[in-house]
């Protein structure tokens, strides 16, 4: 009878890829509050950190492996959540081989994973399969508007390619397969320097530097607080929906009103400096999430100005800024 209920009370055995990166290491920490979860973490740390799991190192249901997701790997898990990739245009546009590497052969080396052990994997694809929208906001049953060759490509093309992977995996085996598409996602851990707006416009306004808002200021972007993104992951990962599904905050900013905000709730003194654009900048960029309150019941629950200070305040301990009393 012991034998019996040991059986049925076994533990998930969880992979994240990408697991000490800003998203992954707090979709571990929501994972690990279950005690019935055994998460083991694949990263190689080219943008992640073994910082962002400190906590974890040495609990016997938490295991660090340092590993590449364009070699294969051979673990037996029940889940994998799929989040290995450079996600930063400066990273991805200083390493654009790796990035479209890191795609489609950590894509195909992760489906083999499933295929072997059965296990179900969730993909976190992105907003970036949309390009430069020309429908707004975008459903997922838009087919996007990509550059196959421009300095962002490596990322939109790689993410695409990714998610044709899934279903063909999905329909060829019938692996279980969930994609994600996830929106703009900022708080603690995020890269300090890695040329995405948020963290740009906070760590500039506590240096006391000109925030540098890219013409003409007026493109829009929608901030999702990583709770809720992690939330949105987990809900997927259980439901019975393949996908794609849109994960994201519909409350949509100009950069000019970002940097505003910012300016008001971190450094009221600074300066705000317009500079020219990137090649390839998207418009606009709102998610519908129709489907995601649809199917998960799920919406995000943190407004962008109660989220920034959580930011501000881990960026200023990182930073070392104190706070002017």
């Amino acid at each position: 009878m012991n034998l019996q209920l040991l059986i049925f009370e076994s533990n998930m055995r969880i992979l994240v890829t990408g697991g000490a990166g800003f998203i992954g290491s707090h979709l571990v920490d929501k994972l690990m509050e279950n005690e019935k979860n055994e998460v083991i973490v694949a990263d190689n740390y080219f943008t992640g950190s073994k910082d962002n799991l400190r906590k974890w190192i040495g609990q016997p249901r938490f295991e660090l492996i340092r590993h590449d997701v364009t070699e294969p790997l051979l673990v037996e898990v029940d889940q994998i959540y799929h989040l290995a990739c450079p996600a930063s245009p400066i990273f991805y546009k200083y390493n654009p081989v790796k990035t479209i590497k890191t795609n489609v052969i950590g894509t195909l080396n992760m489906l083999g994973l499933a295929k072997r052990v059965g296990a179900r994997i969730l993909l976190t694809s992105t907003s970036e399969v949309y390009g430069d929208p020309l429908v707004h906001p975008q459903p997922e049953s838009y087919w996007g508007n990509v550059n196959p060759i421009g300095v962002r490509s490596c990322y939109d093309e790689g993410k695409r390619v990714a998610e044709t992977l899934m279903f063909d995996y999905h329909r060829q085996h019938g692996i279980e397969i969930r994609i994600a598409r996830i929106f703009n996602t900022y708080g603690p851990r995020m890269n300090i320097d890695d040329g995405r707006v948020v963290s740009n416009f906070i760590a500039q306004a506590l240096r006391g530097e000109p925030l540098t808002v890219q013409k003409p200021g007026t493109q829009t972007r929608s901030f999702c607080y990583v709770s809720d993104m992690v939330d949105g992951l987990i809900r997927l990962m259980e439901g019975e929906n393949t996908g794609p599904i849109n994960i994201g905050n519909p409350g949509e900013f100009t950069m000019t009103e970002l940097a505003e905000t910012v300016k008001e709730l971190i450094n009221p003194g600074v300066e705000i400096n317009m500079v020219e654009n990137t090649p390839d900048d998207p418009r606009q960029r709102k998610p519908d999430i129709t489907k995601a309150k649809a199917l998960l019941g799920w919406e995000p629950k943190v407004k962008l100005r109660d989220g920034l200070p959580l930011m501000e305040e881990d960026f200023r301990l990182r930073l070392g800024v104190s706070k002017k009393k």
